[in-house]
């Protein structure tokens, strides 16, 4: 045991530091510090001492480091610390100090800034001394050296090393005693051909310093940072250990690139790409940042394929084609006990470590992908499952080879959000998919072909909307009724899901189901009826509706023309085209009557037309004419230039063509749109007149 009453034993590190203190107290050198930031200039005691200040008199500003300069040499002082903060080269002066009784002492300083990343100098680090006794300029310079804290040798022209100081003993791990004399390729052989060596020839064929940062191998391992000026005897090389700061500046770079995968996955999967494409090309995402080289696994989402291999991606080009052929090849092969039939089954990561290849090896069939899993040779490897709402829809498998070895914590970690993220997204696109595939076809069946009255042809087109959040409830219907009057109906059920296109199924066939009940009632009483029927049936909805009612008695057969009667309820106004193109808006959308499921007993209104032949009506829902970027009043205007311009052609290509040019086949709403052309009396029966539908039109039947 150690008597408490002994001095405590020192370690190396504490004795070399008080080794270094008192060789800097012998040699009687002073030690400053100025921050060029804020000023202030710090000053040892030995300093203080030696410009005839004390602790209390020193005011650790520069004007204190001026008083005391002679008069002469402030000027060329001056200009030399300007020099080595604005270049952040090393400050180097012998100048004269004035004392207060007028004593004049001759005083040597060394120095050298501090730079920050954009290579400005934010502090002065140096020390001075009094060489008023001293006689040898090369015992001063020696001095100098061994009290800075950067390591420094000095090289002659043979590479030899001349000098080696107490901190680059520490720094280079070697003695002076075993360095001096000898040639630095021979001593350090890693330094040969590489960084250091085409540094230092370079100064000294060019005779201009250089700086440069450089990594040298163990036994040494790590970085250095380098600055090494010609001399007339050889090379001047100081040095610094930033190994540390090199780490440091590594974890920031990985965190940042992390971080920056993160949002970009997060861009990838919310993006307009397919979901499940978006997952596949996750593997080009993590690659590099995470891992060597990835594969991404999809799980059948009917389960009937079980799984597949739908994304690959190797950081080495020329390793590409193997990692696509085991993809390829590797699920056929796999055995029940394999490591991703393991994820899959408990949702958990799995991770397989040193000898990853011979691993996967023993979950294989024998075959090619046995044989390419060798060569790709995967050092680690980590499954990581792609988890929806309590399930597994996937899977992220990385692998890493021997250079890189195991999956760090950190990258463990971003890998996990990453097929968290991808999970999730991939579960609810497919969810939302069978909802909108749902919503769309419920919607469709109550979507059905029209009537061929005579004399007349009726054509209908629905489209939905390229956002399946838009699925919703626009709905039109065409019937005839027992007197012989056409009715046609447009609407829109305010709402975009199942239960809007549900309750549309709902409205139209109670809204049938009154016309047809109610020969006599005119579209305005009709859309009454609905909407007290609404209230009684407590259907808690709002929807718009316009319904027109085509009708011919015998006066007006004879004259060839056709009564229009027709109503609306919020909803856009019919369009008419004469078959001269003139193109006629009947009234305006916002003078329409309340929408249905507002108030029951209110007033309704119903307007009369008479049409000739060869009239086209054409009613609509706003997908039609609403634009993220302009109103409804401009879209109807839009409508109208386009029938204007193709309003004379036959039915089926009139409402093809309204459609695409409004809309290019990419609404941001449905479309319902349904028109009716008035024929001339003698003209056949549509179906007498052979087959007419065009691609896009609504079945001939319900179904087809």
């Amino acid at each position: 045991m150690i008597d408490p009453g002994e001095p405590r034993p020192l370690d190396d590190r504490e004795a070399e530091r008080l080794r270094g203190e008192l060789a800097v107290a012998a040699a009687g050198i002073g030690t400053f510090d100025w921050d060029l930031v804020t000023g202030r200039l710090d000053w040892d005691d030995r300093l203080i001492e030696l410009f005839g200040y004390s602790v209390d008199t020193f005011d650790h500003a520069i004007t204190g480091f001026n008083d005391r300069l002679h008069p002469d040499d402030l000027e060329r002082v001056t200009a030399a610390l300007r020099t080595a903060v604005d270049t952040c080269g090393d400050f180097a002066a012998l100048y004269r100090v004035v004392l207060p009784g007028g004593e004049t002492r001759w005083v040597s300083a060394r120095g050298r800034p501090l730079c920050d990343a954009d290579g400005t100098a934010v502090r002065l680090l140096g020390v001075a001394y009094d060489v008023t006794e001293q006689r040898d300029a090369e015992q001063a310079v020696t001095r100098v050296l061994e009290a800075m804290p950067a390591g420094f040798y000095s090289l002659d022209r043979e590479w030899r090393f001349t000098h080696v100081n107490a901190a680059g003993e520490q720094v280079l791990q070697r003695g002076r005693d075993e360095l001096l004399g000898r040639v630095i390729w021979d001593e350090f052989p890693a330094a040969a051909d590489s960084v250091f060596e085409e540094g230092y020839r370079r100064a000294v064929d060019t005779g201009e310093p250089v700086m440069f940062e450089a990594y040298y191998p163990p036994p040494l391992d790590g970085w250095y940072e380098i600055r090494a000026a010609p001399s007339p005897d050889g090379l001047s090389v100081y040095f610094l250990d930033v190994t540390a700061r090199r780490r440091e500046q590594e974890l920031a770079e990985q965190a940042a690139a992390r971080l920056q995968l993160l949002g970009a996955v997060t861009e990838q999967l919310t993006g307009t790409m397919e979901a499940e494409q978006a997952v596949a090309l996750l593997a080009q995402l993590v690659v590099p940042t995470l891992a060597d080289w990835c594969i991404v696994t999809l799980v059948d989402p009917d389960g009937r394929r079980g799984i597949r291999d739908v994304g690959w991606w190797h950081r080495d080009e020329g390793q590409r084609p193997l990692v696509a052929d085991y993809a390829r090849l590797r699920i056929p092969a796999l055995r029940d006990s394999a490591f991703v039939h393991r994820a899959l089954a408990t949702g958990r990561p799995v991770v397989i470590g040193h000898g990853a290849a011979t691993a996967v090896q023993g979950v294989l069939t024998p075959g090619k992908a046995h044989e390419l899993i060798g060569r790709l040779a995967p050092e680690s490897i980590v499954v990581l499952p792609l988890r929806g709402r309590g399930r597994t829809v996937g899977l992220l498998t990385l692998f890493n080879g021997s250079e890189r070895g195991a999956i760090s914590a950190a990258d463990l970690a971003t890998a996990g959000e990453v097929a968290s993220r991808a999970g999730l997204a991939l579960d609810n696109a497919r969810l939302y998919g069978q909802q909108v595939a749902l919503a769309e076809q419920l919607q469709r069946s109550f979507l059905t072909a029209p009537p061929e009255p005579d004399h007349a042809e009726i054509v209908v087109r629905y489209l939905p909307a390229t956002e399946a959040a838009a699925i919703g409830g626009d709905w039109y219907d065409a019937f005839l009724q027992s007197d012989g009057a056409t009715t046609l109906v447009i609407g829109d059920v305010v709402g975009h899901d199942i239960a809007a296109a549900a309750t549309m199924g709902q409205l139209r066939s109670l809204l049938r189901g009154i016309a047809t009940s109610h020969d006599d009632a005119g579209p305005a009483d009709v859309l009454r009826m609905l909407d007290v029927s609404m209230e009684l049936l407590q259907l808690d909805t709002l929807a718009t509706a316009a319904l027109a009612r085509f009708e011919q008695d015998a006066d007006e057969r004879e004259r060839a023309v056709t009564r229009m009667r027709w109503s609306s309820a919020g909803h856009l106004p019919p369009v008419i085209v004469d078959p001269d193109g003139t193109v006629t808006v009947l009234g305006r959308w916002d003078h329409a009557d309340l929408l249905l499921g507002v108030d029951p007993r209110a007033a309704r209104t119903e307007t009369v037309v008479t049409l000739d032949r060869g009239v086209t009506v054409l009613l609509f829902t706003d997908g039609l004419v609403e634009r993220r970027d302009s109103d409804l009043d401009q879209g109807v205007a839009r409508l109208q230039a386009a029938l204007a311009d193709i309003g004379d052609r036959p039915l089926q290509e009139v409402c093809d063509l309204v459609i695409e040019r409004l809309v290019d086949g990419r609404p941001d709403d449905d479309v319902a749109l349904v028109a009716v052309r008035l024929h001339r009396q003698d003209r056949p029966r549509p179906a007498e007149a052979g087959p007419r539908r065009l691609p896009g039109s609504v079945p001939d039947e319900p179904g087809d």
